[in-house]
């Protein structure tokens, strides 16, 4: 049993409806052999005992469509079970352990080339490491380098790094998490910008001494990272892939909304099968994360936006969701995310058809808290169109649904949008969901955040006056509005050239082809 064995079976069951599993007589033919239409392969082999000495139950694992794809995944495991010394016990048990814990998370087994690295530098197989303690171990072989780099090392640790991405297995950060991140400081970013074009000197002198994050210290920080996860892929050989540094960062200028265009769309998609093609040879043939690969790619602007068009694809995919509200109010309103996880039920007014932002639930690394909107122009009543108003209904039935069906676990938070047990929102929550309607939809991927641009967007191609647009938004300044969170639809610049003409070349006065105009009286 140590070597581990291939066999057969199947879920037949016999006239008391016990499972036959491998005693089906179906699953062998009369001459003995195995049956080529009936059951699934499956393997079993023993492992090593627990770290306390205690036998374990052996390995199985099924599903193969044949005998050779079972023996060879068994033939994997053999492999990994060889790389310990016999005279190490221990690093057996390492491994045996690595193999569950592996197998339970993502449903394939270790990379051999990587545990076998790990062996032989002698690091603990499953020990967790995360960011925070690598960073701290990071500093402190650092010794070697000027105070001046030092103290920058430390700050852009304490402030951003640990903060954002501390809590995560060394591991397992990927591209997106530390684009999540430079995504926030945007944010914090975005609300001084707002307070200092206010009219109102208070809100101004609010952040008098607070300095936005320049897009080179975000360059900077980043730098910082890679540098750490360098040496920890390449001096002790932790991890196998460095996600910052592919990371594509925003440009040095404050980028602007860029339009999904039909072209734009075709390359991205090009470039999205080349890339899962190379990650999936770099990785030797294991799965490649669909969402970590849609991300990754880069795009024509960190700034995207769809078009009408896949604004409501996205919505009709999103329809079944339970959080579909939330989404078209974001789409159709410009809801910061904050803003929509805060909403609740007394600051809507259904039948009048509006609704009034007072608070929001605001994400700090990853810990949640209550507060006021980001500025004052941010507390705002906002109007429902019908459609909206029905939506909004409908999920309140559905909540109510939901609070029946829980009893006495229900958590009375008065939220709008919540867990299905009442409890509120976690924002990132939101996001990952958003992310994945959005690439089950078939679309180019955009932020979440964006969808509030193409909100904008969408307004100012009905043609609704940009004074309505920035109330609605809850920004300061019209200026700001258009400078920063307006993109223009191709169907915008042909409209507005039409009515260039039209204002020249009315039809009364619309000069005929070849004739000339006197311009005496």
């Amino acid at each position: 049993m140590a070597e581990g064995r291939t066999f057969k079976r199947c879920s037949c069951r016999d006239d008391d409806g016990k499972p036959l599993g491998q005693q089906c007589p179906k699953l062998r033919r009369p001459g003995g052999g195995w049956s080529y239409r009936h059951g699934i392969w499956n393997y079993q082999i023993e492992l090593p005992p627990t770290p306390d000495g205690k036998r374990r139950g052996p390995l199985r694992r099924g599903g193969f469509d044949s005998q050779d794809a079972a023996e060879a995944e068994l033939g994997r495991v053999r492999d990994l079970l060889a790389l310990a010394d016999p005279r190490a016990p221990a690093t057996r048990t390492q491994i045996a352990d690595l193999i569950k814990r592996t197998l339970a998370e993502t449903d394939a087994l270790p990379n051999v080339e990587t545990v076998r690295r790990k062996v032989k530098t002698g690091q603990h197989l499953t020990q967790e490491i995360t960011v925070e303690q690598w960073l701290a171990e990071f500093l402190n072989r650092k010794r070697k380098i000027e105070e001046t780099t030092r103290r920058s090392y430390e700050g852009h640790i304490r402030l951003y790094l640990t903060p954002y991405l501390g809590r995560l297995r060394l591991e397992q950060l990927k591209v997106s998490d530390i684009a999540l991140m430079f995504e926030q400081i945007e944010e914090f970013n975005d609300s001084i910008a707002e307070r200092r074009a206010d009219s109102d000197p208070q809100v101004r002198e609010s952040v008098k001494y607070r300095r936005p994050i320049s897009v080179t210290t975000m360059h900077n920080i980043r730098a910082t990272l890679r540098h750490a996860l360098n040496m920890a892929m390449r001096q002790d050989r932790l991890i196998d892939f460095n996600p910052a540094a592919v990371l594509e960062m925003p440009a040095k200028t404050r980028p602007r909304p860029v339009v999904w265009t039909e072209d734009r769309v075709r390359a991205w998609q090009q470039d999205y099968r080349n890339y899962r093609e190379t990650e999936k040879q770099r990785r030797g043939g294991r799965r490649v994360d669909p969402i970590d690969a849609y991300t990754s790619v880069p795009r024509p602007s960190p700034v995207m936006v769809w078009t009408p068009a896949h604004t409501r694809r996205f919505l009709q995919e999103a329809k079944a969701h339970r959080l579909f509200a939330l989404y078209r109010l974001i789409a159709l309103r410009g809801l910061r995310r904050g803003e929509a996880c805060g909403l609740r039920w007394k600051e809507v007014d259904l039948d009048g058809h509006a609704l009034t932002v007072n608070w929001q639930l605001v994400q700090l690394a990853w810990q949640v808290h209550e507060g006021t909107p980001k500025t004052d122009a941010s507390v705002r009543t906002i109007a429902l169109d019908t459609d909206t108003a029905r939506v909004l209904r409908t999920h309140r039935q559905q909540q109510l649904q939901e609070r029946l069906g829980m009893g006495e676990a229900w958590t009375d938070t008065e939220f709008v949008f919540t867990q299905p047990d009442g409890s509120r929102l976690h924002p990132q929550h939101v996001s990952d969901q958003f992310l994945w309607l959005a690439y089950l939809a078939g679309l180019p991927p955009i932020r979440l955040h964006d969808l509030r641009h193409g909100a904008a967007s969408l307004m100012l191609a009905a043609g609704v006056e940009m004074k309505v647009v920035q109330e609605t938004l809850g920004h300061t300044s019209s200026a700001f509005t258009a400078d920063t969170y307006t993109s223009v639809y191709p169907q915008v610049a042909t409209a507005a050239a039409e009515k260039t003409a039209a204002l020249l070349f009315g039809e009364a006065d619309q000069a005929e082809p070849g004739k000339v105009i006197s311009l005496r009286s």
